[in-house]
């Protein structure tokens, strides 16, 4: 029996498009807000990279509408007027501030991943945004550009990378023991110990 070529090969297309769009579905953000739901759930090392990834997609998202919304101040969209402009124009500067400083705290934490610091950098900054982008939605002006950005916004940052990432981090930093310091016999700390090699 012949087999149609066409059909062997859309069939393999079709199957390895759906394994693509199962393989995106299956760390999205309805995925890790299921985890929140948990008492206590422990991200493992693909899952934190996995919510690394998504918030980074979704500041690259932020970056798009950032740029489209300055572009429709600058040209006076919705009668905005001189003044109100300028306001606009300082409070999207602001957000780009928090986007690459989100970007540049997600590159220090997939290179180090308990890095409480950055952590709280990059909560802060998707804070931020999450607070602007909602204010713009409820201006008619703006809403048409924001769409579904800013409740996203507001989930990775709170409950998702909150709940499961930097409350994790910041509770593994307190629980680290603190190193022992050597001491003389007077009791003053010192950095390090001379070494024994040589004395009688």
């Amino acid at each position: 029996m012949k087999v149609n070529r066409k059909v062997v090969i859309g069939s393999g297309l079709l199957c390895f498009v759906f394994s693509i769009t199962g393989f995106a579905e299956e760390y999205s953000l309805q995925y890790f807000l299921e985890k929140t739901s948990a008492s206590s759930y422990k991200l493992s090392k693909e899952e934190r990279l996995e919510l690394l990834s998504g918030i980074g997609k979704v500041l690259g998202q932020a970056q798009e509408v950032r740029s489209r919304l300055s572009e429709a101040v600058q040209k006076g969209a919705g009668d905005i007027k001189y003044q109100e402009g300028k306001f606009w124009m300082s409070q999207l500067d602001q957000d780009q501030g928090s986007i690459d400083a989100g970007f540049q705290q997600l590159k220090a934490l997939k290179g180090k991943a308990r890095n409480l610091v950055s952590a709280i950098k990059l909560y802060k900054s998707l804070k931020d945004l999450s607070f602007h982008f909602n204010s713009y939605n409820s201006l008619p002006a703006f809403s048409a550009y924001i769409g579904d950005i800013a409740p996203e916004l507001e989930l990775w940052a709170d409950p998702v990378f909150y709940r499961l990432y930097l409350l994790p981090t910041a509770q593994a930093k307190s629980a680290s023991p603190k190193p022992l310091l050597k001491k003389r016999r007077s009791g003053r700390q010192i950095d390090s110990v001379p070494s024994d090699k040589g004395e009688k």
